[in-house]
């Protein structure tokens, strides 16, 4: 017998406010077949000027525990992850801590960018069997529409707001791949490349900065690292690529999705999109696209699930887990 980190809920919200592609025309020298030839993208959602990040991360956590049939109490830890958290500290997860009215425990983010929810997962499952936790409530959540140059055409955009959260649990497998729950994990970072995606501004260069990219060196390092990242985890688990249902990818641009599965030698109807209805959510990608997938009825129980990311550091990375 082993311990595994076993999915028993997910959700996931989206802001009220849906912008267009066709919204940018009116200040951009951009149209709406140009978005989304180059990226996939149709639409977005914009947080309301009085929605915060922990508000987003609150909702798809309750969306979440409702799916798990569980209640705060029942949580021994929250990680969120995020890059846009409300304030320098302290950490968007302890405002969900007590928003959801969690008295025990212990709650803290993870900022590894885009990648940041594919970190996240993997330390709540190193906390659940190293006996830390039982269970954890992981949520991705951003407001990328807060650190955008809106001049800049070439980002502006691909990024949009939201959240998505699941809840992991500790219960006994076999010690096989057809186990349920996180078979593998694969981490890794590159600080050399800084410079390819970041934001010009933090707490001690006292400003807040704006989102820069060089799109073209990403996408030239993502879909090769994605790969390599994903054939590794699957390698650990004792799988290969034949046997996934789904890939789960960050959503960042569907030229970069496409690519990742045509290397992996899977066809596009065994990844689940979303892209093309939320934009580039970084660290609330993925959840959003798990709790997505589950809600159209194409992820189901016993699926073999590759989630892949990579994002500003570089950092990037993949969790295997079936469902």
């Amino acid at each position: 017998m082993a311990g595994r980190s076993v999915v028993v809920g997910v959700g996931h919200y989206l802001p009220e406010r849906v912008v267009p592609n066709s919204e940018f025309e009116k200040t951009l020298d951009t149209t709406d077949e140009w978005i989304r030839t180059r990226s996939g993208i149709e639409r977005r959602h914009f947080a309301a000027d009085d929605e915060s990040t922990s508000d987003l991360a609150t909702k798809a956590a309750e969306a979440a525990l409702a799916d798990a049939g569980l209640a705060a109490d029942d949580i021994d830890a929250i990680i969120v992850a995020t890059s846009t958290a409300d304030l320098t500290f302290p950490s968007a997860a302890t405002m969900v801590q007590a928003r959801l009215g969690m008295t025990k425990g212990f709650a803290f983010d993870v900022q590894a960018v885009c990648a940041g929810f594919v970190f996240a997962l993997s330390n709540a499952n190193a906390l659940i069997l190293s006996g830390q936790a039982k269970r954890v409530l992981v949520i991705g959540a951003e407001t990328f529409s807060r650190i955008m140059d809106w001049t800049d055409r070439s980002t502006c955009v691909l990024f949009g707001d939201g959240a998505g959260a699941l809840v992991l649990e500790l219960q006994e497998g076999a010690g096989t791949s057809d186990d349920r729950g996180i078979l593998a994990t694969d981490l890794n970072s590159d600080g050399r490349y800084k410079d390819l995606l970041y934001v010009d501004g933090g707490v001690s260069t006292q400003s807040t900065g704006h989102l820069r990219m060089q799109g073209n060196q990403v996408f030239r390092h993502a879909v090769e690292k994605l790969t390599k990242t994903a054939e590794t985890a699957l390698g650990t688990a004792g799988l290969g690529s034949a046997e996934v249902d789904w890939i789960v990818p960050h959503q960042a641009n569907i030229r970069i999705i496409q690519g990742t599965a045509k290397k992996m030698g899977l066809p596009m109807d065994k990844v689940v999109v979303t892209v093309q209805d939320h934009g580039n959510t970084s660290a609330a990608s993925i959840p959003l696209a798990l709790s997505v997938g589950k809600q159209r009825g194409q992820i189901k129980s016993g699926d073999l699930i590759v989630t892949e990311a990579i994002g500003g550091g570089l950092a990037w990375g993949a969790v295997v887990l079936r469902w």
